[in-house]
């Protein structure tokens, strides 16, 4: 492995790190309370909250979750504008900028005891990144990508995983690589979507993305049909091909985990695969988000959204369309196969909707954002319904109590999870300020508290504590 230095922001900076925490209601260890990153001494603390507002993004504070108000208009840090905004429990927030298709770049932020502000502390940068999540002392980020080393008797390079690992203590990263070729033992390159923490180790969902040209070249007999093979180019985007691939998965009906018992991803991890669900990955463009989440007892809940089924063919390119619908499966915690007995098909409860992402909010209670018009096609289908899932019964709840009108829905934000229940932002299309809504997981029901004053919408919501 390599390995690199941020960019520090200020020159007398604090150390600091970054890690993702879940939606729990323990938010002083990363990871929601299945890290091993530590504990932070609270000081003065404070909610934070980043929104967009005119040009800019900014960070303002508030006591308060559950009533009042905020502005986020001429107050506040002035911020990045980030895709990712990920807390290392109440000790730093860190907002990482997607960048498309170039590096990554970010900035961590610390809160002021003197003042009660958030402050920024330092700058860094790192490979490009689809998905993220913590490990032990390490923010860790994860990409598929072009490589530049392994080759084929054609030329075509082999495409690599690759992985920033971030450390929250040092400062430091190092990088890491490993081919993404074959890594299921199908020929196909793969990608992540998301990790998790949970008993000694880290579980992350495995995506399979269909051969590329490398694979198709090296491994012909993982080519279950000649004709998938793409004859001309298309596609657009991240879901643009070149002739001689086959652009989307022969598997679109099975889900895989790999597990990882040590501390990189230079081991060789145990995977474990499903046929009773397809891939477990939200998706938007070219971004994995996590649909993997463990509850507080270890046990890991699998959730696919049923993503093979928008696999279809044309007159100039077959695909394996899917069959499955959107369900969660579970591995039980200390067990590396999936629990024979637990399976439960998401469309049949509630509206009957695929689910798009899902968090774990306590307990074996899971907030899971739904397609509001049952529809996965199209970047900008409609995921303005809720719902609430739990694990050990497998029933599905829709949250409508207490939420504004389905149709007056424009935007939810991701959710912050604090003493067992779940704040989400809640942006509507009558030109009210954006608000929090308090979701109670064992019934269902919202509650409106904090209002944000912004003209746009609510990126993420999280917690801060001054330290010396």
């Amino acid at each position: 492995m390599e390995k690199r230095f941020f960019t520090w922001a200020l020159a007398a900076a604090l150390c600091v790190g970054g890690a993702l925490t879940s939606c729990s209601d323990d938010d002083t260890t990363p990871g929601g309370g299945n890290g091993n990153g530590g504990t932070t001494t609270p000081g003065t603390s404070k909610y934070v909250i980043a929104a967009k507002a005119d040009e800019g993004t900014y960070l303002v504070t508030s006591e308060s979750l559950d009533e009042g108000s905020v502005t986020v208009l001429g107050n506040g840090t002035e911020a990045i504008g980030a895709s990712y905004w990920i807390f290392y429990g109440q000790q730093y927030l860190f907002g990482l900028q997607y960048n498309d298709g170039n590096a990554g770049t970010g900035t961590s932020y610390a809160l002021n005891a003197a003042t009660g502000k958030v402050k920024e502390a330092r700058e860094y940068t790192f490979n490009r990144i689809t998905t993220y999540g913590t490990w032990g002392d390490n923010v860790i980020t994860c990409s598929t990508n072009d490589g530049s080393q392994e080759k084929d008797a054609q030329g075509n390079f082999a495409k690599y995983l690759q992985f920033n690992y971030l450390n929250v203590h040092s400062g430091n990263t190092t990088t890491g690589k490993r081919i993404a070729e074959n890594f299921l033992g199908n020929g196909e390159i793969v990608s992540f979507a998301g990790f998790v923490e949970a008993n000694g180790k880290l579980y992350t969902s495995v995506v399979p993305m269909g051969m590329s040209h490398y694979g198709v070249n090296t491994f012909p007999e993982k080519v279950t049909d000649q004709a998938l093979i793409a004859t001309s180019d298309g596609g657009s985007g991240s879901g643009q091909y070149t002739a001689g691939q086959i652009p989307s998965t022969q598997y679109p009906d099975n889900a895989f985990i790999a597990i990882y018992s040590g501390d990189s991803f230079d081991e060789t991890p145990v995977i474990v695969k499903t046929d009773k669900i397809g891939f477990a990955s939200g998706r938007k463009k070219s971004q994995y988000y996590q649909t993997i989440w463990a509850a507080d007892n270890g046990d890991l809940y699998v959730f696919s959204p049923g993503y093979g089924r928008t696999a279809t063919s044309s007159a100039d390119l077959k695909k394996v369309t899917g069959q499955l619908p959107s369900g969660v499966v579970r591995i039980k915690a200390g067990e590396t196969q999936f629990d024979a007995n637990y399976y439960y098909n998401l469309e049949e409860q509630g509206t009957g909707h695929p689910m798009f992402r899902c968090w774990h909010i306590t307990a074996d209670y899971f907030l899971l954002q739904m397609y509001s018009e049952g529809t996965m096609s199209g970047k900008n289908a409609p995921t303005n319904e809720l719902a609430v899932f739990k694990g050990e019964s497998g029933k599905l709840t829709q949250v409508t109590d207490g939420l504004p009108a389905q149709e007056q829905i424009s935007s939810l934000g991701d959710p912050f999870c604090e003493n067992g229940v779940a704040y989400v932002p809640v942006t509507t299309k009558d030109g009210e300020a954006p608000a929090l809504y308090k979701i109670d997981p064992a019934t269902a029901k919202a509650t409106k508290g904090l209002t944000i004053i912004t003209h746009n919408s609510v990126s993420a919501i999280g917690k801060l504590a001054a330290t010396n």
